[in-house]
């Protein structure tokens, strides 16, 4: 592998990963078009996150780019079209994170059915014993469907039923070798619901799939749980169910427009919030820079990709 292939950084990294990019390639972190615009035609490799992807912009002034690694699994802000057109290779960090966001949709789903946060404000506050905080709801018995069933859908299934819930899950297609429930039709999954966890990838085909009917079939005493995307969720529809009480609360951890979300979700108490922070452990975290470096490597060393999309 030739140490001078020229890398584009879309996103920063933490210094380890970092500091093996810039050991084994030439790197750029990008700034603006003006300024790529000097080197774009020597940048023949992308390290980015999932969340930032590829612009099309900059992935059209990149004339002779030949890899795009992804800090992450979604793939949604690359147009996926146009790379396969220009032969351009498209890898993630599928496999890396499954359990931390699995982990992430179980403390979500916890945190909001039994008031977790707020009874931690409530102890600070020093009200306790002078009152006593609402009482909380259960886990157990409660019907929870997942929307997408892959790696991380059947992860959060095998977590979740080990405190005796009911579940059906729906994705583009059935799993035959779970033994869960499959539900094709949404509506009637979310009307069959206690709780709404989604887990679905991001992406025209699943942009807006919650709106306001599906809320309203999930119910008053209903709860959504969100480790996708934040383009999955209408957010005006959901915004307007958690103040008017069409569902019960939400536990989110990613929203549209982050980090700038929309003000309203900061005055709801019937709301758990989380800075997109699934996968953001320190051993997950690194696991997937060095799956992401390992990727370029393997391109450039002319080896199989080790995971790769396109």
């Amino acid at each position: 592998m030739s140490t001078l292939a020229e890398l584009l950084l879309i996103d920063p990294f933490p210094a380890p990963i970092d500091t093996r990019l810039k050991t084994l390639f030439t790197t750029h972190q990008f700034t603006t078009p003006q300024e790529l615009s000097t080197i774009a035609p020597r940048i023949r490799g992308v390290a980015t996150g999932g969340g930032s992807g590829l612009p099309r912009a900059i992935l059209d002034s990149l004339p002779n780019l030949e890899i795009i690694s992804v800090n992450g699994v979604g793939t949604d802000q690359i147009d996926l079209n146009e790379a396969k057109k220009r032969n351009i290779r498209v890898t993630t960090t599928l496999g890396t994170l499954t359990d931390d966001v699995a982990d992430m949709a179980l403390s979500l789903l916890l945190a909001t059915l039994r008031n977790t946060v707020k009874n931690d404000s409530f102890v600070r506050s020093g009200q306790w014993g002078a009152i006593q905080p609402p009482l909380a709801r259960t886990v157990r018995g409660r019907k929870v469907g997942i929307v997408g069933f892959g790696n991380i859908g059947q992860a959060i299934a095998h977590r979740v039923s080990a405190f005796g819930v009911e579940l059906a899950y729906f994705n583009s297609r059935q799993q035959p070798e779970s033994p869960i429930r499959f539900e094709p039709n949404l509506f009637a999954l979310a009307e069959w619901a206690d709780v709404l966890i989604l887990a679905v990838s991001g992406g025209p085909r699943s942009a807006g799939m919650i709106n306001a009917d599906i809320l309203k079939a999930l119910g008053p005493d209903g709860v959504l749980i969100n480790i996708a995307r934040g383009t999955v969720v209408d957010e005006d529809a959901l915004l307007d169910a958690l103040q008017l009480g069409t569902i019960a609360g939400a536990g989110l951890d990613v929203f549209q427009n982050e980090p700038a979300i929309n003000p309203l979700f900061l005055t709801l108490q019937n709301t758990v919030l989380q800075a997109h922070q699934a996968s953001a452990t320190l051993e997950t975290r690194s696991a997937m820079g060095n799956l992401m470096v390992d990727n370029l490597i393997a391109h450039f060393e002319g080896k199989p990709l080790l995971t790769p999309i396109l």
